[in-house]
């Protein structure tokens, strides 16, 4: 079953408002003409909205890096969904340095996918393991009851807008990546399986999964050429434009589209 590349690019902490629109000026012509792939930018809260005014008319989409479950209240630092809601259609959630900074908890990232779900926009939902618990030899297990807890009362219907990304935490910004052997076979046990033992093989196989960790134009084909990835979360390499550009256009190669 074909399933349509989805390149996404975090941009974490990095970049103000003008250097975010800057940016996306100077990537939109380059990638514009790749409909068969989805592109996407994930700016800082303060950039959002001018990045998703100057992608207006543009195909690349934009997502927020993270949203609150609620939908307003006494939460101080806090973005909620519906702040969102009218300037994005990802939201990117459960993210290694989230759970690792913010204390995030399966729980919370649960919440939130329902939240997006019901907002009608789309979750990135990250998923991955520490250093220590792939050496102990732990990984399926773990990254099998983070996505549990994650789909955890979604219904088959909600899960066609659902994108998981395995991020090995080892692997991000560290310069260190999986093989796109081992990633596939990882997303292979703990994601696709998953799904298929909670909602049926037919509806796993339409799935989307992303490999995210050192990410770069140099790994992206031996990543693109597995049969369970469908593209990439990019950390470093999407705050540059060729790179970006790059990843978009292999992805593309790749999958044959």
């Amino acid at each position: 079953m074909a399933r349509t590349p989805i390149i996404a690019g975090n941009w974490k902490m990095n970049k103000s408002p003008d250097e975010a629109v800057a940016f996306v000026s100077e990537l939109a012509p380059k990638i514009a003409a790749y409909d068969a792939v989805d592109r996407v930018v994930a700016p800082t809260f303060v950039a959002l909205t001018a990045v998703a005014s100057a992608l207006a008319d543009s195909p690349i989409k934009v997502a927020a890096q993270d949203a609150h479950w609620e939908s307003d209240g006494a939460y101080t630092s806090q973005v909620s969904v519906a702040m969102v809601a009218p300037f994005v259609e990802y939201v990117i959630i459960g993210h290694s340095e989230c759970r690792a900074y913010l204390n995030e908890s399966d729980e919370n990232v649960n919440r939130k996918a329902r939240a997006i779900l019901a907002a009608g926009l789309k979750p990135i939902i990250a998923v991955g393991e520490s250093l220590a618990q792939n050496e102990a030899g732990e990984t399926v297990p773990f990254v099998r009851s983070q996505v549990e807890a994650a789909l955890a009362g979604i219904a088959p219907e909600g899960l066609k807008r659902v994108v998981i990304a395995y991020e090995p935490i080892w692997a991000i910004g560290t310069g260190k990546s999986a093989s796109g052997e081992l990633a596939d076979a990882i997303i292979k046990a703990a994601v696709r399986d998953t799904v298929g033992s909670l909602y049926g093989r037919e509806i796993a196989e339409t799935l989307r999964i992303q490999y995210g960790g050192s990410v770069k134009p140099g790994n992206m084909e031996e990543y693109m050429a597995q049969p369970n990835i469908d593209g990439a979360l990019v950390g470093g390499a999407s705050l540059e434009v060729e790179d970006f550009a790059a990843l978009v256009d292999i992805a593309s190669g790749v999958k044959g589209y």
